[in-house]
């Protein structure tokens, strides 16, 4: 039985978000087109021992497929990405959500999410969007799209400015299994996170198993090369 690191009621903040995802180190980004899909899935995704979800909000059967996913696997830490504009944050956390991604900074959104306490990962891509997310005080963000913003080597260098302030990232965009484990090596990366372990085509053919197979591989790949972490 995989291991399992729900927050704790009352106590969604951004640090206690950070502990989490660097204990689950990776987080497994599906989009979910079928709502029938979205408990095998997650029963798939939890077998592989995957403990850290984004389910974007790209379809017509995001947010009901956000709760089956919650009712299926409760002890993940599950996240609503692609959450755009407040009354998105709202509906995200309605129905389940443990926190909510953006691909990139938007103030209203990141704003409103603090006020009905829903942890916020704001997209940055530029110098200029990690200033404007520290003002706000996030020290905690998505390096997005992360493979065609220059892989780790662009990481290492858009980061290092900003390293005495303890800013964490989670890289995604164009991440793979070959690639995890260099940004997984990266100081900075809190957690890696990417769509090839479920990607939609898997899905669309229901190929469970073969989910749970590439989970469990990514997982054990995480563990042996960062088993103190």
């Amino acid at each position: 039985m995989s291991a399992t690191v729900s927050l704790l009621p009352g106590a969604r903040d951004e640090s206690l978000l950070l502990a989490q995802l660097r204990r689950a180190r990776v987080v497994a980004v599906v989009t979910v087109d079928v709502l029938a899909d979205a408990a095998p899935l997650a029963r798939s995704l939890t077998a592989g021992g995957i403990t850290a979800v984004e389910l974007a909000l790209r379809t017509p059967a995001a947010l009901a497929a956000l709760r089956e996913f919650r009712t299926a696997a409760p002890g993940v830490l599950l996240g609503a990405g692609t959450v755009l504009l407040p009354e998105q944050a709202d509906a995200a956390s309605a129905a389940g959500a443990d926190f909510a991604l953006a691909p990139g900074f938007d103030l209203a959104t990141a704003r409103h999410c603090g006020v009905i306490g829903l942890p916020f990962v704001p997209g940055v891509a530029t110098a200029s969007d990690i200033q404007a997310a520290l003002r706000e005080g996030f020290r905690l963000l998505k390096w997005f799209p992360a493979e065609p913003l220059g892989g780790t080597r662009g990481l290492r260098a858009l980061a290092a400015p900003f390293a005495h302030l303890g800013v964490r990232y989670l890289p995604l965009g164009g991440i793979d299994e070959a690639k995890a484990t260099a940004y997984l090596a990266e100081p900075a990366v809190a957690a890696v996170g990417g769509s090839w372990i479920a990607p939609a085509d898997l899905i669309r053919r229901r190929e469970w198993e073969t989910i749970r197979s590439r989970a469990a591989a990514v997982v054990a790949l995480a563990g042996a090369t960062f088993p103190s972490i």
